[in-house]
Parts: structure tokens; sequence; C-alpha cells
């Protein structure tokens, strides 16, 4: 009776998490469905938004929101990947407990504070060395180009970047110390030095769980708000410069939710929630694809 009851219950339990990620589908169509029906999925195409003519577009959030994502990934996973290999497998025993310590208190600092910090310190920074070292030296490509406002899509990409390096961090640390000690130590004994030994024998071993850890961090830098809305500028625009202001999915949603007015504005908000939901879904089921791909096609 024990053994039904308990496996009933999990039922339960799963049945619920499945239904509230259909209720939120749900519930965001209903309240984004007048944009959908007065839009349809051109808004998707348009980078217009105008709230006193109720015209609006989504293309430059969905742009600055894969973009500062990709700025952040770019810069997070070297750091996180390097980290977690030496914590696992490199640190001594003094220095690897307390630096993973502070590692995963990081990932617990409210992102507001990240962008109050961003604001006073990284933005400035930015500024000046950063951009105006690389508006002087790389200004005739696209990617730097334009005056260094310091705020902007690599303001945004770097401070994602440190919210996420302690979460690939710390899930690759735990990734890599699951690799069976024999994998390595059978490496070294045929005279691998220690980097061989890490890379042809752990890292390969645990490729599947280092995909999803650089997953979890592409979920989290999707979604992040408050500390992208203090350091992106708020610019709807679709520009290729690091140095420009832009806009997220999110940070659009956070700062004009409070203002909108209009079934037409809110429902164009929503609209954007949705959209931002549809891509993290996208997401995790390609993160699932490429483990599955990874892992020789066995379940995960």
């Amino acid at each position: 009776m024990g053994d039904v009851l308990f496996s009933r219950l999990t039922l339960v339990f799963a049945i619920v998490v499945v239904g509230i990620l259909l209720g939120m589908i749900v519930f965001l169509n209903l309240d984004a469905w007048p944009a959908i029906q007065e839009f349809g999925v051109k808004s998707l195409g348009s980078s217009e938004w105008d709230p006193v003519r109720e015209k609006f577009g989504a293309l430059p959030a969905i742009y600055g929101t894969l973009f500062t994502t990709a700025i952040a990934l770019l810069l997070a996973v070297p750091v996180s990947l390097g980290a977690a290999i030496f914590l696992a497998r490199i640190a001594p025993a003094w220095i690897r407990g307390p630096a993973s310590f502070i590692i995963e208190m990081l990932a617990a600092i409210p992102s507001v504070i990240l962008g109050l910090w961003g604001i006073f310190v990284l933005v400035p920074f930015v500024r000046s060395p950063i951009e105006t070292t690389l508006g002087d030296r790389l200004g005739f490509l696209p990617f730097f180009h334009g005056p260094p406002f310091g705020i902007g899509f690599l303001a945004a990409g770097m401070i994602l970047a440190i919210m996420i390096i302690p979460i690939i961090t710390a899930t690759a640390r735990e990734v890599i110390r699951a690799v069976p000690a024999h994998q390595y130590e059978a490496m070294l004994a045929l005279g691998g030095t220690r980097w061989e030994a890490i890379r042809r024998a752990v890292l390969p071993y645990c490729r599947s769980g280092l995909v999803a850890a650089v997953i979890l961090g592409m979920g989290r830098a999707l979604g992040e708000t408050m500390a992208v809305t203090m350091v992106i500028g708020e610019a709807y625009r679709i520009s290729p410069s690091l140095f420009s202001p832009g806009s997220t999915i999110a940070s659009k949603i956070a700062s004009e939710f409070n203002e909108a007015s209009g079934d037409v504005y809110i429902g164009m908000l929503v609209k954007l929630a949705l959209i931002l939901l549809v891509i993290s879904l996208a997401v995790n089921i390609l993160a699932r694809l490429l483990i599955r791909r990874y892992a020789g096609g066995a379940k995960v």
C-alpha cells in the first residue's frame, strides 16, 4: 500500500508541474490575445514601438535578448569551465572548499544589487577604458562603432556573464567530479600529462553534463530583468555595435508595464512575455537534443 500511495503521489506532483506550465501558456495567450488578434505574427518582424498610435513590433527586443545572451555566454563559458576544471581536478583541498563556497554565494546575490553595482562600477569601467580603447583600435568594425556610452549591449552582456558564471561553474564542477576516478588515472598511467588526461579522458566523458550546465546559464541570461534594465539603456533599436544602447524582452516589460494602458498595449507586453517563454522552451528542447546526441542516444 505504501508503494502504491508513494507512486500515485509523485504522479500527482509531476502532473502539477506540467499543469503549471500549461496554465501559464494558456493565461498568457488569453491576456495577449488583443495584440495577437491585432498584429498576428507580423509584429515579430517589425521594429516600430509607438504606444500613442498603438503600433508595436517585437524584433528589437528579441534581437537584444539574443545578442546580450550571446555576449554573456561568450564571456562566461571559458571562465566557468576553466574554474570548474580547476576546482574539480587541480585545486588543493584548502582552496577548493572556500573557492566553491564563494562561487555558490555569488549565485545568491539579488539581481538588483548587481544592477546597482553595474551602474556605479561596471558602466564607468566599460566606458573607459574598454569602449574607448576598442573604439580607437577597432572602430572600423561594426561591432565596435559608435560613441562610448558605457551603457548598452556590452555592459548588459558583461553583467549577465557575471550572473551566470556561478551557475555554470557550480554545475560543471559537480559534473566533472562525477567522472569516475579510473578514467583520469588510466590516462595518467598511460603517460599522459594532467592536461591531456583532463582533455581526453575527463571532458569527453562528461560533455553532455557540461552542455547542460551551459544551457542552464543561458536560460538564466535569457530571462534576467532588473540588472539588464539598469545598464542596457532602453533604446528600442537594432544595432550590431556593442556600444549601442538597446533593449531586451524582459527589460522592455519591466520598464513599461506599469505605464501601459489599453488592451492592445498591455496585450503586446504580455505577448513579449509569451515570446520569451517560447524562446526559453525552444532553448531547453534544443539542449535536450544536444545532450541526447552527445550521450550517444542514451536517455537523459
